[in-house]
């Protein structure tokens, strides 16, 4: 690393998105790369995914439950940090509240410190999601959030409570807090490398598992690729770019509801002989009275397959009864260029891939 040059710093580079950005900035070659690990073990293996471009960067270790993670970062580094990009975090919707508490917003404290002692820093971007605006209904616009509709679990608190420690403890930073849909894939051709709930629920409903599922058919849903996010995140870095709150997702007339979503996810499963022969239906939806009573009723059965289905669902139930209309026009002006790109495409090929692969149980080859 060349000690005249400025310097971006990457947390959580070990994670999905925070891998795909630390690619992206060693591309453009205008940065020293700094890219963050929780271990040892994430180091290595981070070195060993980038093959001969970790050889461009410097991989540090931070573990943000630490009390001083950033102990490798040395004062010459520190005075050539002019970008801090926090994607670090716990993203489990069924988290523990104090693990929650001590890596997503003690953690993001951590981040603003460190911040803080960065000379010549130009921007702090924060990678946040929707929900961290709970199960706040309505219009949502690009400001913070009170946190006063409350949340459906731990994750998304400590995710309100992060924006919250940036907003406040960073306020004389040039800090944008970046709220991200659901990334369903990495690119339009719906190719999934990373899973979350949205792809393991499918694949209960694939394999007939969830005959019963929460929500309300109206309800909207926002999707978006790894290619979108990473191209957003990294243009909204530059400190051309305005400081703020913004949504990188759809506005609500680019989402689709959760009927539309079963709809579109079950004709595709249609077209596969193995699952025609099985006669699997739609799920019904149930209002959250009901489901709750249905997920209190089979609690005693700790090891039946439906608890453990619902159990992968209970987590974040609740959000699908809450009507958001995201607004994202801070985003829109910041960057003419993003399109969202068409929902029922995406999904249609993202069923698709996750089906021809069996959510990862069949290799592709290349």
């Amino acid at each position: 690393m060349r000690r005249s040059r400025p310097a971006v710093l990457v947390t959580g580079a070990g994670g999905y998105l925070g891998r795909r950005l630390g690619r992206r900035f060693l591309d453009e070659g205008d940065h020293d790369v700094v890219l963050a690990v929780r271990s040892e073990a994430g180091r290595a293996a981070l070195a060993d995914d980038l093959g001969a471009m970790a050889e461009q960067a410097r991989i540090v270790v931070a573990d943000l439950g630490a009390d001083d993670p950033f102990n490798e970062i040395d004062d010459g580094l520190r005075r050539r940090v002019t970008r801090i990009v926090h994607t670090a975090a716990v993203t489990r919707f069924n988290v523990e509240r104090d693990v929650a508490r001590r890596t997503n917003v003690d953690g993001t404290g951590h981040v603003v410190d460190l911040a803080r002692r960065c000379p010549v820093l130009e921007r702090l971007v924060h990678v946040s999601t929707v929900y961290a605006t709970g199960l706040r209904e309505g219009v949502i616009h690009e400001e913070p959030d009170d946190g006063s509709a409350g949340f459906a679990n731990a994750y998304e608190w400590s995710k309100w409570a992060a924006e919250q420690v940036v907003v406040d403890e960073g306020a004389s930073l040039p800090w944008s807090v970046l709220r991200v849909a659901t990334i369903v894939a990495d690119d339009e051709r719906g190719r999934v490398t990373q899973h979350n709930a949205f792809h393991e629920t499918l694949k209960l409903c694939f394999y007939g598992l969830l005959s019963l599922l929460p929500g309300r058919g109206d309800t909207p849903l926002y999707f978006v690729t790894g290619d979108a996010v990473t191209d957003a995140v990294a243009r909204l870095t530059h400190p051309a770019c305005p400081g703020g709150v913004y949504h990188v997702s759809p506005e609500r007339s680019g989402a689709l509801t959760l009927d539309e979503v079963l709809d579109l996810v079950f004709t595709r499963f249609q077209e596969v002989e193995e699952f025609r022969h099985k006669r699997i239906l739609r799920p019904l939806l149930a209002d959250r009275e009901s489901f709750e009573l249905l997920v209190g009723g089979v609690t005693s059965f700790a090891g039946s397959l439906v608890h453990q289905a619902l159990a992968n669902v209970t987590p974040f139930a609740r959000q699908l009864y809450v009507a958001k209309a995201l607004d994202n026009l801070r985003l829109r002006t910041a960057l003419p260029q993003y399109r969202a790109g068409d929902p029922s495409a995406l999904v249609a090929a993202t069923v698709d891939q996750l089906v021809q692969h069996r959510w990862g149980r069949r290799v592709e080859v290349v």
